[in-house]
């Protein structure tokens, strides 16, 4: 006589896990909220109604810093006291293990918005962590559209914008900075990629320095300060005419982005700017 098998302590058959997950919350939506460039520009100016509209009902934010995200939240019509939302910190210094515990509200049904301290959250920022956290625990997620000082200074270079790479950061120390640009000038060389770098406003002018010393002088530089701010200021110029005019870097967020003349050049219509043909599919056109 067969008898079914017995079950391990403490399991569930597939039935009654079906129906506890039935009568469990649905997982709220985490919105990735981008916030203005400068930290006294207006959000209404550089964010769109729709974004706009979707963080004003929420009352649990995740941010880099408390008091920016108010300082943002101020100046936007809320349908509720800044009291009232919850805002809880994520940056460089919140350990690994506390990651679940930001998601635990919207896991419980609870709508989340994610803040940069700038600009687009996840994107240089340590906000990635969670949205990878939040794909694991199949929250949705929802980007909002908003400023990046990244993608508006490559749109501002002139320089391929097919093909490039974010570089984050180079090394202090100025062997190992040294070291670090030859290596991205060779790969924009090799690739014709453009390379993307980004620095602590204060080490601006240092960077600089070590670019217009280090790189060839036929490799293209362009300093982005201060973007969809009053104060922006753009200019690309190659090594040799940064050499001649020397200038004197502010203080102010900055973004860098080289382009190195390849010495593999044919005479063929590079990929970025060959035309597209007329009759070309609707279904092929490169996102925006």
């Amino acid at each position: 006589m067969n008898t079914p098998p017995h079950s391990a302590p403490g399991s569930e058959s597939d039935a009654s896990l079906e129906a506890r997950a039935a009568t469990q919350e649905r997982p709220g939506r985490l919105f990735l909220v981008p916030t203005p460039l400068g930290s006294e520009d207006d959000p209404g100016r550089v964010l769109p109604p729709s974004t706009v509209q979707a963080l004003i009902p929420l009352d649990y934010l995740i941010a880099e810093n408390a008091r920016s995200a108010r300082a943002v939240l101020a100046r936007l019509p809320m349908n509720r006291a800044l009291q009232q939302i919850e805002i809880r910190e994520l940056n460089l210094r919140t350990p690994v293990e506390h990651l679940p515990d930001l998601l635990a509200p919207i896991l419980a049904g609870r709508d989340a918005g994610l803040l940069s301290e700038a600009g687009c959250p996840a994107i240089a920022d340590p906000g990635a962590a969670l949205v990878s956290l939040a794909h694991q625990k199949a929250i949705r997620i929802v980007p909002l559209i908003g400023p990046s000082s990244i993608l508006l200074a490559l749109m501002a270079s002139g320089m391929n914008g097919q093909r490039f790479a974010f570089a984050g950061y180079v090394p202090v120390p100025d062997d190992e900075r040294a070291n670090r640009l030859r290596a991205l000038e060779q790969r924009s060389a090799r690739e014709d990629e453009s390379q993307i770098l980004i620095e602590t406003p204060y080490r601006n002018q240092a960077l600089f320095d070590a670019m217009v010393r280090t790189l060839s002088p036929a490799t293209t530089l362009a300093v982005a300060s201060e973007l969809s701010l009053p104060g922006e200021n753009i200019a690309a110029r190659s090594i040799a005419q940064w050499r001649q005019l020397a200038p004197t870097l502010a203080r102010e967020p900055t973004v860098f982005v080289l382009h190195a003349a390849s010495s593999n050049r044919s005479g063929k219509t590079p990929e970025r700017a060959r035309p597209r043909s007329p009759n070309a599919s609707r279904r092929g056109r490169r996102p925006g």
